[in-house]
């Protein structure tokens, strides 16, 4: 054991720090090797117990011995290591940065800012509201029968449906922010409301169960349907160009009394017929209508005397016609291929 712990002194005193490839790695083995829970050390103190009583005073000053040889061999290797951290000699300080890649906005936000944007221009300020709504604003104000399908637990995520208490819900549409506002508002009521949806719905190329939609209201007195269409070629034409030209056919929405489908001219073809608009030459983009009056008698406002019209729009929909974005799920994954397609748009 004597012998043994005169090696380990000696090897302490011969080693230098130049022979570590990593010299902060190289500094860390050092300590785990002689003062570590299962270092040399630690297992001489072990053999200590074992060994003669009258050779223990000898044994036990060799051992302190190799300790504060080891330990002032690792305070001499750590000065080196701080004194020495800023060279390196195996890089090139004079090689150029490498810069690292800055984030962008998400395409549908980027989209979504937009339309806010081209509809700010003309008088509509931003309103938002909950995600878990109650059947009140989701369905009842909005002139829904008490059988329309969209009650259903297919189509809705419902949070809480009990007998006696009114349903809860994710929201399947940004509708009720303009219920909510037209409770706490009287006209002249003018906003466009953006905000994530949730469908029950199968998850494919085409549908989503959460989306995006943006939609706008205009209540006052005297507002026609001819406001509503020349909103519509206006916004057609900032969205997707002065070419853009629009059609309206007749629809039905319970909240909307005459409503109408929107198409536009295809952007992709000039309105001669691509794949994209299966040969037609048209690509819906919208919902709209007059406001129904049971809306606004529900939400408080007089409808003989007011009227308003409204519309909404997918966002998810606008972005793939606008960067012909032809599968919804590359929306949601996170695909840092797809998204840094988008890096140029603000």
């Amino acid at each position: 054991m004597k012998t043994k712990i005169s090696e380990y002194i000696n090897e302490i005193h011969q080693t230098s720090i130049e022979k570590f490839e990593d010299r902060a790695a190289g500094v860390e083995q050092f300590r785990l090797k002689f003062l570590g829970k299962k270092g040399i050390i630690s297992d001489l103190f072990e053999q200590f117990k074992t060994i003669p009583n009258d050779q223990k005073k000898e044994m036990g000053q060799l051992i302190n011995q190799l300790k504060v040889a080891a330990q002032e061999k690792i305070e001499e290797f750590k000065s080196f290591v701080e004194e020495h951290q800023d060279v390196d000699e195996h890089h090139d300080l004079t090689l150029p940065t490498e810069f690292l890649d800055l984030g962008s906005r998400h395409v549908l936000s980027v989209v979504m800012n937009e339309i806010c944007e081209i509809f700010s221009r003309v008088g509509f300020t931003v309103a938002e509201s909950v995600e878990i709504e109650d059947d009140w604003h989701l369905f009842s104000a909005l002139n829904f029968p008490p059988d329309h399908p969209a009650r259903d637990m297919q189509d809705t995520f419902f949070v809480e449906k009990e007998e006696g208490k009114q349903e809860v819900a994710l929201r399947t549409h940004t509708s009720s922010v303009q219920v909510r506002v037209m409770e706490k508002n009287q006209p002249p009521i003018r906003i466009i409301a953006p905000g994530r949806v949730f469908r029950n719905e199968a998850i494919s190329a085409r549908a989503h169960c959460i989306f995006h939609q943006v939609e706008a209201l205009y209540v006052d007195k005297k507002v026609t349907f001819a406001d509503l269409k020349q909103t519509l070629l206006y916004f057609a034409k900032e969205m997707f160009g002065e070419d853009t030209q629009i059609r309206l056919r007749p629809s039905y929405f319970p909240f909307t009394e005459p409503s109408a489908e929107m198409d536009i001219s295809c952007n992709i073809c000039g309105g001669k017929g691509c794949n994209i608009c299966k040969g037609t030459g048209w690509l819906e983009i919208l919902g709209c209508g007059m406001v129904d009056p049971n809306v606004l008698e529900a939400c408080g406002i007089d409808s003989k005397e007011y009227s308003g019209f409204a519309l909404g729009m997918g966002v998810e929909r606008m972005a793939m016609l606008k960067y012909q974005v032809r599968d919804l799920r590359l929306y949601f994954e996170n695909d840092l291929k797809f998204l840094k397609q988008f890096d140029g748009i603000i």
